[in-house]
């Protein structure tokens, strides 16, 4: 049964992959779901996708990458749609460094590596929860990998960064409470059903190798899909957790108990 019956949700990098599937699992529980991306036609296409299957949604253009067009974008869908009570963090924009050993990465790939991770939560996260502090209420929650919990060879920079986010989304939770923000994580492994997923196989490269030899230690036999990465972030975002904040659930099929 739909339980978002009358909610906006705002889903950063959501034409494609993990989240284009928090953009239909949100928008199949009856949440009013605007989704982002940097491509205007690639977001058409997503818009059409949904559509097809019964669900109304809707697109604004922006980068997250750039805060001045988050706080557009932002600004656009309190007008067009309504006051946002969901804000997820899907972006990782592409042609960023993949997992490389940390003496091969060259000097002029390290800072833009780790921004590229960073900056797209941050952005939105800053242009939005003003705008939920406001209201007094909203869920927050961030796409991160299971590197920044587990120590992973050829992941040095992707796990720092994200390990920031992992506590950005425990000082936020504890920042936000005072307005009945909640914010949470959820941290990806290897995730089928996605195109970084194919590319990884496709050629015999060091990531490939890595996430081979992953594959291959799934408890379950298997990797995640994308979907139901993105069952567990609209569980999240939704009343169902309304006692949980300040969380990083790990879905990543058992692949690594534990975590921090």
């Amino acid at each position: 049964m739909p339980d978002m019956k009358d909610k906006v949700a705002l889903v950063i990098g959501s034409t494609t992959s993990v989240g284009f599937r928090v953009a239909e699992a949100l928008a199949g529980r009856g949440a009013r779901v605007v989704l982002n991306g940097r491509g205007e036609e690639s977001g058409r296409q997503a818009v059409e996708k949904l559509e097809s299957q019964g669900l109304q949604t809707s697109f604004e253009q922006g980068d997250a990458t750039r805060y001045d067009d988050m706080t557009r974008v932002a600004a656009a869908v309190e007008h067009k749609v309504g006051p946002i009570d969901i804000l997820v963090n899907c972006c990782t924009p592409g042609g960023i460094q993949g997992p490389t050993p940390f003496l091969d990465l060259r000097p002029d790939q390290l800072a833009p590596a780790l921004e590229a991770r960073v900056l797209p939560r941050l952005y939105p996260t800053h242009a939005v929860a003003p705008l939920m502090r406001q209201r007094q209420r909203g869920s927050i929650v961030f796409l991160a990998s299971d590197a920044a919990r587990h120590p992973t060879p050829g992941e040095s920079l992707i796990g720092a960064a994200n390990a920031a986010i992992v506590m950005l989304t425990k000082v936020l939770a504890a920042e936000f409470s005072r307005w009945k923000i909640r914010v949470n994580c959820v941290a990806l492994t290897l995730t089928s059903d996605t195109e970084r997923y194919d590319q990884v196989f496709s050629r015999p490269d060091f990531t490939n190798k890595l996430f081979q030899k992953a594959l291959d230690r799934f408890p379950f036999g298997r990797a995640p899909n994308a979907a139901e990465v993105a069952e567990v972030v609209a569980f999240l975002a939704s009343a169902q957790s309304a006692q949980v904040t300040g969380q990083t659930v790990s879905v990543n099929g058992g692949l690594s108990f534990g975590g921090w």
